[in-house]
């Protein structure tokens, strides 16, 4: 479990007939310092966005070190740009195989003051919030006070939380969640909709952090109603020293029934968060705020003194508007004072998004009376406030029109309590409809759905079109004001609920620290002619992609973070419609590409892109109850359509990235999860349809593949040991086990598959070679996974196993079958395996190799330099919204293309051949 000594890398080498060739390939890319020796030098951390930390309650930030850096016992301390401490709580995410540090996550605090500017975090003593963030677990609640409010969580029943106080103020009180549950759903105007509503449950409350910098909360339960309980919930709650506001992250898990082509089951009418505010000020010193398009808000009283017909006077009217307490109305013009009973009480407002481009909102005196339309817009940020001169509740709802339909609802302001919800789903919607979108066309063998997969590509079969056990993850921010915020801060608070501030290291940290691959990534370079075509290149199909995202409207609620696979050039469309051509669910690992640009260069929009998709692929496009639970649906029409149900999908490589560059949670509940995964082998065989001899699962033989089923597997098991999981030292023999029992196979990689035994963790050595090379074995995540591994662990048989397969893929069918006795057939997508002829030659020093990497790049299959590499126009009639489109662009060549180039700079890009 050391480093990878030193003298196995020079017989490598040697073996290869070259140690002169030994400098360029491996150089500083691959070997680690000595430990003691390693670079500890301070880290310059930055804020992703302009603007800070701006109204947000705090950050947390991933920072990778270099094996044998710090040991797991450092502590860091945090400075600002005039070399002031900053408030900092530390926590280890990863560890080395020696036991040093090789991520740690570091909290910080707006501590009730503006953080802007950069930091600079290094080895020390950190310092000590001047309100420390406190939580009291000893009575029925659990007490969080961060210095500025008090939160009371409830440990059981329906209130999540049961008040936040500003002081000896109640702000909010009674938070909860609600669901509202159709049972029937009709087509056109037939039936009658009746409604069930459900309220959270709570199941289990933990503190998983409790301070000094940063308390973090989870609960866990279900909604209720009677004897029923479902629709599971997982809520975590994030607390910072000194912040008036506090972060919501929750995730709901669909467990209904809904059957396609009947009218009955779990229809979702409604999915919110909802709280009640006191009201303690005179109506006319009772504010409402609503955001609209950018940081627009509508500004009103519930009793508006503004605008009647009598004036009370240019300085009380100005005063409403700005939100601040008026004088005693008897200093007023006494013809409005002696009147304001007939002014009416406005107590409800809706805000309703209902599709990416355009909301509503109306309000109403209170109920039973009618609506009034208040204006509308285009998009909405998600934002409100209600509340007085005494105090008052903002609140936001993230990715508020992007995950439409949304909602936001105040009800009551008029009364002693308003009520403030927060819709994920809009009850105002048509109901959450997830039934499959075809009857089947008769597919009901594999034959007829083998079929049906080559016109479609579909991989359809009966009953596996199901929603049951996919989740989604929503984000809330709420603040506690002790009076109605000014104009700057309500957009402060507002900026901050479009795009949650985020730390980051630097790329050249990530280079240094080794980490995601050593050597697989290098900042851009545009110091030749062919490096610069090749960062035009990416630049150009990531702004693509964002701006079809725009474009096609990718988005809602269950869609919002993917994007599609095939493009239908005769229709100017997306292939949205077609079976497995519609939408990607990481097909070819797109969100490897997305990272690793995140990774080299440090943009903020390519890593918010990334973030999207990473909440969207580990949540919707991955089963987290029933017997799928662990694996993942190949792209489709809908995201859990299509009926091959995978490792490859559920791969815990697309989620480390955002784990270790923010310490999210949740994400990390999702890679702990898939860790027993390979249990799911024994439920469902991948290739079932395919399979030429009889099989059945067996615990103690289990066929898995060497390519997408093990790279899934293998990524949730190091994940859990470098974390030190609850079942760290499982994952970790299962890593050695599987690494070692591959590299003993005959044919070693290309073997293709072995039969694996749950109870041992160890593949059965097959008797006889076999060749069974697959074009998809290597593209999600396999190269990036072996190069850690390799990395990691001093294993020679499995390092040359996989060095062989990198120096095969590619080559000839004569080269094949002289090595292995037969050659690897059909295969596709040399370009995107040109990184792993890249990865070989650093490996070996094997100049032919690096000639190769750079001819299959630019000469085999995928997108060549002759490509136009622009878009093209288009509008109506030709398409439904005039913009513009890439025909030539597909997203597996996308997806290759960006990793190969990616890899191939980083690693040979001193090698390319004169272009």
């Amino acid at each position: 479990m050391s480093r990878i000594p030193r003298r196995s890398l020079l017989k490598a080498a040697a073996v290869a007939g070259a140690a002169a060739q030994f400098s360029w390939a491996l150089g500083a890319k691959a070997a680690h310092a000595e430990p003691g020796t390693a670079d500890t030098d301070p880290v310059t951390l930055d804020w992703l966005e302009d603007g800070g930390l701006g109204a947000a309650p705090g950050s947390t930030v991933g920072v990778p070190w270099p094996k044998g850096a710090y040991d797991a016992d450092q502590t860091f301390a945090l400075t600002d740009a005039d070399g002031k401490a900053v408030p900092v709580q530390s926590w280890p995410l990863a560890h080395w195989p020696d036991g040093t540090l090789k991520w740690t996550a570091h909290a910080v605090s707006s501590g009730g003051r503006s953080m802007t500017g950069k930091l600079t975090l290094a080895a020390g003593v950190p310092e000590t919030p001047a309100s420390k963030v406190t939580v009291d677990r000893s009575g029925g609640t659990i007490d969080i006070s961060t210095g500025a409010i008090t939160a009371c969580i409830g440990k059981s029943g329906s209130t999540l939380v049961k008040s936040v106080k500003r002081g000896s103020t109640e702000i909010a009180r009674n938070g909860r969640l609600v669901l509202i549950r159709q049972p029937e759903i009709e087509d056109e105007d037939q039936g009658a909709i009746r409604f069930e509503r459900f309220e959270s449950a709570i199941g289990k409350v933990e503190v998983e952090q409790d301070g000094p910098v940063r308390a973090v909360v989870r609960i866990d339960g279900k909604h209720r109603k009677g004897s029923r309980s479902w629709l599971p919930f997982s809520i975590r709650l994030y607390f910072y020293a000194g912040a008036d506001s506090f972060r919501m992250v929750h995730t709901i898990t669909y467990d209904g029934t809904q059957e396609p082509g009947r009218a009955s089951g779990d229809f979702i009418r409604g999915i919110g968060v909802r709280f009640a505010v006191p009201m303690r000020d005179a109506s006319y010193d009772r504010h409402i705020r609503i955001g609209g398009d950018g940081t627009g808000l509508l500004r009103e009283a519930v009793k508006g003194i503004t605008g009647q017909r009598r004036d009370p006077g240019a300085a009380v009217q100005a005063a409403q508007f700005a939100g601040e307490k008026l004088p005693d109305p008897a200093t007023w013009d006494q013809r409005v004072t002696t009147r304001l009973q007939y002014i009416p009480e406005w107590g409800d407002y809706t805000l309703s998004q209902l599709s990416a481009d355009g909301f509503t909102l109306r309000k109403r005196t209170k109920k039973g009376h009618g609506w009034i339309a208040a204006g509308g817009g285009r998009r909405a940020s998600g934002f409100g406030y209600v509340g007085g001169a005494s105090g008052g509740f903002s609140f936001g709802l993230r990715d508020f029109w992007e995950k439409h339909p949304a909602q936001l609802d105040i009800r009551d302001a008029h009364t002693d309590e308003a009520e403030v919800t927060l819709w994920l789903w809009s009850p105002e919607a048509q109901p959450m409809d997830l039934r499959f979108y075809h009857d089947g066309m008769g597919q009901d063998t594999y034959a007829k759905q083998l079929e049906g997969l080559n016109i479609t590509y579909e991989d359809y079969e009966p009953g596996f079109g199901t929603p049951y056990g996919i989740a989604r993850t929503s984000e809330l921010l709420f603040w506690a004001n002790e009076s109605t915020p000014s104009p700057a801060a309500l957009a402060q608070q507002i900026e901050a609920v479009r795009v949650l501030p985020q730390l980051a290291a630097p790329p050249r940290q990530h280079i240094k620290a080794q980490v995601f691959g050593p050597g697989l990534y290098s900042e851009p370079d545009r110091s030749t002619p062919a490096k610069a075509r090749i960062e035009d290149h990416l630049d150009f199909l990531f702004t693509y992609y964002k701006d079809q995202v725009e474009q096609r409207r990718w988005y809602g609620f269950w869609d919002y973070g993917d994007i599609m696979h095939s493009y239908d050039t005769a229709r100017h469309q997306w292939r949205y419609d077609i079976g497995g051509y519609a939408w990607d669910n990481s097909e070819l690992s797109p969100d490897l590409w997305l990272w690793y640009a995140y990774l080299r260069s440090g943009r903020a929009d390519i890593f918010r892109f990334a973030e999207a998709m990473t909440r969207h692929t580990g949540e919707v496009d991955v089963y987290h109850l029933g017997q799928w639970a662990g694996l993942g649906t190949r792209h489709g029409v809908q995201h859990y359509a299509d009926s091959a149900k995978q490792q490859r999908i559920a791969n815990t490589t697309y989620r480390r990235f955002y784990y270790f560059l923010t310490g999210d949670e949740r994400v990390g509940d999702l890679m702990h999860a898939n860790v027993d995964s390979d249990e799911t082998f024994l439920v469902l065989d991948p290739i079932r349809k395919i399979r030429t001899e009889p099989y059945t699962p067996d615990r103690h033989a289990l066929s898995i593949g060497f390519g997408t089923d093990w790279s899934g597997l293998v990524s949730a098991w190091l994940t859990e040991w470098e974390r030190k999981g609850p079942k760290w030292e499982k994952a970790k023999a299962r890593v050695l086990s599987t690494m070692e029992t591959i590299a003993a196979q005959p044919n070693g990689f290309v073997q293709g598959s072995g039969l694996y035994d749950l109870d041992t963790g160890r593949f059965a050595v097959a008797a006889a070679p076999v060749v069974g090379v697959s074009h998809l074995s290597a593209v999600f995540g396999l190269n990036e996974l072996c190069a850690e591994l390799i990395d990691l662990i001093d294993m020679p048989g499995f390092k040359a196993a996989y060095l062989d397969y990198c120096r095969y893929f590619n080559a000839t069918k004569a080269e094949q079958a002289a090595r292995y006795g037969s050659n690897f057939g059909t295969l596709l997508l040399f370009q995107g395996h040109s990184r792993l002829d890249a990865y070989a030659a650093v490996r070996t020093g094997d100049p032919k190799l690096a000639t190769r990497a750079w001819d299959k790049f630019y000469n085999s299959d995928g997108y060549q330099e002759s490509a136009p590499w622009r878009t093209e126009p288009v509008s109506g009639p030709v398409a439904l919204v005039p913009g513009s489109e890439a025909t030539w662009v597909s997203t597996n060549d996308t997806a290759l293309y960006g990793l190969a180039a990616i890899e191939n700079l980083a690693l040979l890009g001193d090698r390319m051949p004169p272009r």
